[in-house]
C-alpha cells in the first residue's frame, strides 16, 4: 500500500567518491560510453547528453571498506536490447570482466569500476516474463508460465548478432539512457523498509528474507531501490574517507509531489537540509538521499 509517493518518481543522479578521477573518467567515457558534460576542478559530471547521470568526486586518499553500509551497485538503464548489445561488445573488446545475466524481466551485465564501485547495465524485457517477490524468495516467471531463478546466463551471442558493424560499438550512448535503480548495503532490512516505504513513500515490491533483500519502487516498477544485508546485519555507516556512494537523487515530478514527502520526513523527526539540487536527508545507514524535482535540477545544473 503506497503512502503517497508519486508514481512518476524516478532515481536521478548518482554521485560517487573515486580515488583517481582521470582513471575513472577514462573508464566511464570509453568503456561505459558516457559523455563528460563538464568538469569543475576535482568534480566531473557525466551523462548521455541531457541530465547528469553520474557525478564523480576526486578524493585521492579515499579507501574501500568491505564491512560497512554503502553502494552495492547503481544501474544504468539502456533503452533497448540493441543498446545493451553495444555495451556488451565494448566490454568484450576491452576484455573487461563482467557478468552477463538474464533476469527474464530484464537483461543485464554486472561489473565494477576501477575503484570497485558496482555497476549494472540493463534493459527491460517484460515480454519474456515477470519478477515474483514474496516474504521469502525472489524468482521469475517466464511468459510461457515456467519458472526461473531469475539469474540465468545471458544469451550473449544473440545480443552480439544485433550489431552489424564495428562502428556501431563506438557510436555515442543513446540519449534515452538513464539511471534505472540503485541497490544499497544496509544494516537492517526492517529499518530500511521503514525509511524508504514508511517515510519516503516507496511501495514495497517484496521483502525476501531468505535472500536478506528487499525491493521498493514507485508506480509499480520492479524496483527503484534494492536493499540487502549481505555484508552483515548491524554494520556501521561508511566513514567519510570511503570510496563509493556520496549521494543519489530521488526525482519527483513537481513540487506538489515533493511537498508531502518533505512533510513525512519532518514528521519522522529526520533532519532535512538544502542541497544544491534539492533537499538532503540521510537514511538510517548514512546514505545521503537528495529529494528533488526536474525544475529544481534544471535551475541548479550549473551550480552544483
Amino acid at each position: 500500500m503506497s503512502t503517497g509517493l508519486h508514481p512518476a518518481t524516478q532515481i536521478g543522479t548518482v554521485a560517487l567518491t573515486v580515488s583517481d578521477l582521470e582513471r575513472s573518467l577514462a573508464f566511464y567515457q570509453h568503456l561505459i560510453g558516457l559523455y563528460l558534460h563538464r568538469r569543475d576542478g576535482s568534480v566531473a559530471y557525466l551523462g548521455a547528453g541531457g541530465d547528469d547521470l553520474l557525478v564523480l568526486y576526486h578524493q585521492p586518499h579515499a579507501r574501500r571498506y568491505r564491512t560497512v553500509c554503502g553502494l552495492y551497485h547503481f544501474a544504468i538503464l539502456l533503452p533497448n536490447r540493441y543498446e545493451l548489445a553495444r555495451a556488451l561488445a565494448r566490454l568484450y573488446q576491452a576484455h573487461y570482466p563482467h557478468a552477463p545475466t538474464d533476469h527474464v524481466m530484464t537483461k543485464s551485465t554486472y561489473l565494477d569500476d576501477p575503484d570497485g564501485n558496482g555497476i549494472e547495465l540493463y534493459c527491460e524485457s517484460p515480454e519474456d516474463g515477470v519478477f515474483v517477490m514474496n516474504d521469502d524468495i525472489f524468482f521469475a516467471r517466464r511468459a510461457d508460465g515456467s519458472l526461473s531463478d531469475g539469474r540465468e546466463p545471458l544469451d550473449v551471442p544473440a545480443f552480439l548478432r544485433l550489431i552489424r558493424s564495428p562502428e556501431e560499438v563506438t557510436s555515442p550512448i543513446a540519449t534515452e539512457t538513464r539511471i534505472g535503480h540503485i541497490h544499497l548495503h544496509v544494516a537492517d532490512l526492517d529499518r530500511a523498509v521503514q525509511f524508504y516505504h514508511g517515510v519516503l513513500g516507496f511501495d514495497v515490491q517484496g521483502v525476501m528474507r531468505r535472500f536478506q533483500m528487499a525491493m521498493v519502487s514507485a508506480g509499480g516498477y520492479h524496483h527503484h531501490i534494492g536493499l540487502n544485508t549481505w555484508r552483515g546485519e548491524g554494520i556501521p555507516p561508511a566513514p567519510v574517507n570511503a570510496i563509493g556512494l556520496r549521494w543519489f537523487e530521488v526525482v519527483l515530478p513537481d513540487d506538489e509531489a515533493l511537498t508531502p514527502v518533505l512533510e513525512r520526513v519532518q514528521a519522522a523527526g529526520i533532519a532535512c537540509e538544502q542541497h544544491p539540487t534539492g533537499w538532503h536527508v540521510v537514511d538510517p545507514f548514512g546514505h545521503r538521499v537528495v529529494l528533488t524535482t526536474p525544475a529544481m535540477r534544471a535551475n541548479t545544473m550549473h551550480h552544483r
